[in-house]
């Protein structure tokens, strides 16, 4: 026989109520459906739950212990309940976003926050790669969505526009490269070059932004990166919104480069048609977008 888990609930009536009497006129039951649901309880779990001596109903220390769990369970099966009618609503258990780490957290994050003010029971994942690594990822995990410096295309990706991400290529003041004019190729090509590791487990082609030298440091992120510039490391391309502050001290400089020391480039929010968006994508999707177009590139 299982146990009957309403049993615990009526054991929790029973302490509040202080009486079976009492205890049954809240539960709109007989008294003896109650005495036989307590009684029933107590065979099938071989311990006695209630001091019958007493003038009120009060629990064993074994009967404190058995309600305890007991309560732990009706609130699991409430969370059950709850989550399964938030999922008949459309909303899915899970959301997978992988984003290229050249992208600004802040808009990411606030959507986020606000995804959190939402009652809603999807669990988000949030995983960061770079360059191919981001598509890579996304094909892997069958993640939902993908914010991405760029891809390869495909019939059923859906891709939507984020606002352009501006970049600049700088060195530290006090670098060789900071003071000089009209910079060619082969001058940046005797300097070590900055750059970010493609995270993709098999790179078939060369970043466009690499200057093809051999003095190249890979870094794993734009943190280090920014680092090793402001150490004077090497030259390197940053995204404009990381080293505004950088700029205007004067501690970074952007390079007279002959080639250009500015490009833009215009990051997607793409998912597949595969893998249709539920509720909380669609809703994600519509808090990126709109963070991203609040947020200063």
């Amino acid at each position: 026989m299982r146990i009957d888990v309403d049993a615990f609930n009526v054991l929790q009536v029973l302490v509040e109520e202080g009486s079976f009497s009492k205890a049954a006129e809240r539960l709109h039951k007989a008294q003896s459906a109650i005495s036989y649901q307590v009684k029933k309880l107590e065979q099938h779990l071989g311990v006695k739950l209630f001091c019958r001596d007493s003038y009120r109903a009060e629990l064993t220390d074994e009967g404190k212990v058995i309600l305890a769990e007991g309560q732990r369970l009706l609130q699991y099966l409430g969370n059950i309940e709850h989550l399964a009618h938030r999922f008949s609503q459309g909303w899915e258990p899970k959301l997978e976003l992988v984003i290229d780490g050249s992208l600004p957290m802040q808009p990411i994050m606030r959507a986020l926050k606000r995804m959190s003010e939402y009652d809603i029971p999807t669990k988000i994942q949030l995983n960061m790669e770079f360059l191919g690594g981001v598509q890579a990822r996304f094909e892997r995990d069958n993640a939902d969505l993908m914010l991405v410096k760029d891809y390869r295309t495909g019939p059923h990706y859906r891709p939507q526009a984020l606002p352009d991400v501006k970049s600049r290529l700088v060195v530290a003041k006090d670098h060789a490269l900071a003071t000089q004019q009209n910079i060619s190729l082969f001058d940046l090509l005797q300097h070590v070059e900055l750059t970010i590791e493609d995270s993709a487990p098999e790179q078939t082609a060369r970043d466009d932004l690499q200057f093809g030298g051999d003095k190249v440091f890979y870094l794993s992120g734009f943190i280090m990166k920014k680092n090793a510039l402001l150490m004077g490391l090497g030259f390197g391309w940053m995204p404009e919104y990381l080293i505004v502050d950088e700029l205007a001290s004067g501690q970074l400089v952007e390079l007279d480069f002959t080639g250009g020391s500015y490009y833009s480039f215009t990051p997607q929010l793409v998912s597949t048609m595969e893998r249709p968006l539920g509720r909380a994508g669609q809703l994600f999707t519509d808090l990126i977008l709109e963070e991203f177009n609040q947020f200063a590139l």
